[in-house]
């Protein structure tokens, strides 16, 4: 019954909204009418007469010179707004928006092979943009690249190939990295033992010099996330072992060490991208063990945010108290905020009371601590990126998650929607909590762009950066909604008029100033009007003394 009343009431809210819309038109009909109806006691016909004769003793000059210089006032009144708002807009962007755009790689971001692509072939769209797969392409050569890797065959292949831009020549140059790789590795073996190994046997010989090429076979051809599983556990085969090399050499020299650096980033890469195998195969006890695993043995590689990838499968364990523990470590004031961590703080605290929450019982009586804890984190995950919850209220449609996200823009609104959509239904009434609050934090900052309330005030550049990142058939939402200032448009609506006041005057006098009669008479109709019913009420003598005070 309180949801037919509620709907009731959001149809009557958006029929008036509609019939405003719209309201001007019957009052401009309206006018017309009665103007119509009272063209006698308005005596139009004599007013337009007096103001004529008035009109014709003014020359086709006068006209000229007021117009153009009313066009001059309005153009510098115009041009001096904008620059004022340009200069505003630059000097915030220098204060708080450079550090506020940068493009972070996607904690969560899916397998190129096993879904990016699976996803073309059924819908023959690209989900992902040029700039993202380049951005990817400079972290792979960071990240899995070294000086040194020239001195080894097998790598130098996989450093040309990380720089190659056609998906099937990277794959190829994978592949000759292997073969080459298990020609010296084969080498190294007596002749007699190598012929006497079968395929399956021969598969076992340990390629330590060729993580990388596993790792791409494993992004790119691996068609399933079964067959990626596969690539990576022999990347880790090959890995490890680097990793162990690299380790004991790490002090004798700073190639050494930059190796090892490498190894490292390598080995940490193929165990985190495992556990995400192992969440997306079902089998996420076993993706929690390894990413908690993986934090403690490297605990200052934090670039990868291994911590969101955990807390999105305690999610799915609906483990809430270990998500509590996870968020009491991360979410701290010191460290750089995150949609997920932001709203997994939010959902925790929705969990304890949406079940019960009812709008109208609240308006009643009024929110609960409880209640008033929930509705403050939902205000401070909006404030952070006010983009999620129009995905999360599926009041926007999804698309695949980029390899990159801007903090604070849609693509991380999109990337956290993705994997967290399923956890806020699975709590009960948390999307309805969600559904009556979200839209209450932008009263609370009406000026997002000038001042924040809990964070940095809300970078201009999201739009442009997103707009990169996301794939052309995304339309990419925008806050706050981009609009000129009414001065700015005021004024050169003012300009643009007067400028062809200005031109038709001159063109055409005679003409333009029987429409300035017509209009001057219309103008001053209503106050003749008014006038002489006031002398027909009032007494004359009465009248007689005012006018002459």
């Amino acid at each position: 019954m309180a949801e037919a009343g509620t709907g009731f009431l959001e149809q009557l809210k958006s029929c008036i909204v509609w019939s405003w819309t719209y309201l001007w038109t019957l009052w401009f009909f309206i006018m017309l009418f009665l103007v119509y109806i009272l063209r006698v006691p308005l005596k139009i016909n004599d007013n337009l007469t007096t103001v004529s004769m008035f009109l014709n003793t003014l020359t086709p000059k006068f006209y000229v010179a007021l117009t153009g210089t009313s066009s001059l006032i309005s153009g510098l009144i115009l041009v001096s707004s904008r620059y004022i708002n340009i200069t505003l807009q630059i000097d915030f962007i220098i204060q708080n928006g450079i550090s506020e755009c940068k493009v972070w790689r996607n904690p969560l971001n899916l397998f190129r092979g096993a879904e990016y692509n699976r996803y073309t072939w059924v819908t023959g769209r690209e989900p992902l943009t040029y700039y993202d797969m380049n951005l990817s392409a400079q972290d792979h050569q960071t990240f899995f690249t070294c000086d040194t890797d020239h001195l080894r065959p097998a790598d130098a292949i996989m450093q040309k190939a990380w720089r190659e831009r056609n998906p099937q020549a990277r794959i190829s140059a994978a592949h000759e990295a292997l073969e080459l790789n298990d020609l010296l590795c084969f080498s190294l073996c007596p002749l007699p033992l190598v012929l006497s190994l079968g395929t399956t046997e021969k598969s076992l010989v340990p390629s330590s010099l060729c993580a990388t090429a596993y790792i791409l076979l494993a992004e790119e051809e691996a068609t399933t996330i079964v067959e990626a599983e596969k690539l990576f556990k022999q990347a880790l085969k090959a890995g490890e072992g680097c990793y162990r090399r690299s380790q004991q050499l790490q002090h004798h020299g700073a190639q050494y060490e930059a190796q090892h650096r490498r190894d490292t980033n390598v080995l940490v890469y193929i165990k985190r991208r495992l556990a995400m195998c192992a969440r997306k195969l079902g089998r996420t006890r076993e993706a929690v063990k390894m990413m908690r695993d993986l934090m403690k043995e490297f605990p200052l590689l934090s670039m990868f945010n291994i911590h969101e990838n955990l807390l999105e499968a305690l999610l799915e364990l609906q483990a809430y108290a270990d998500v509590q523990a996870v968020l009491a470590k991360y979410d701290d004031i010191s460290l750089p905020k995150s949609a997920t961590i932001c709203y997994t703080a939010a959902l925790l605290k929705a969990r304890a009371v949406s079940d019960k929450f009812s709008p109208e019982a609240a308006s009643r009586r009024g929110l609960s601590t409880a209640e008033m804890n929930a509705v403050e984190a939902i205000h401070r995950a909006v404030e952070f990126n006010p983009h999620v919850p129009k995905y999360l209220l599926e009041m926007k449609s999804l698309i695949l998650p980029p390899e990159h996200i801007l903090k604070r823009g849609d693509s991380e609104a999109i990337a956290y929607a993705f994997f967290h959509l399923q956890h806020w239904k699975r709590v009960e009434g948390a999307l309805n909590l969600l559904h009556c609050t979200w839209e209450g934090t932008f009263r609370m900052i009406p000026y997002p762009l000038e001042k924040g309330h809990l964070f940095y005030p809300y970078p201009i550049c999201t739009e442009t950066a997103d707009r990169e990142l996301l794939p052309s058939f995304h339309e990419v939402s925008v806050y706050p909604k981009k609009e000129l200032p009414f001065f700015i448009l005021f004024t050169a609506g003012l300009c643009s008029f007067t400028a062809m006041l200005a031109l038709l005057t001159h063109q055409f006098p005679e003409l333009m100033g029987v429409f300035a009669k017509a209009f001057l008479s219309t103008l001053f109709a209503p106050l003749n009007f008014v006038m002489e019913k006031v002398e027909s009420i009032l007494p004359s003598s009465l009248w007689h003394q005012l006018t002459r005070i």
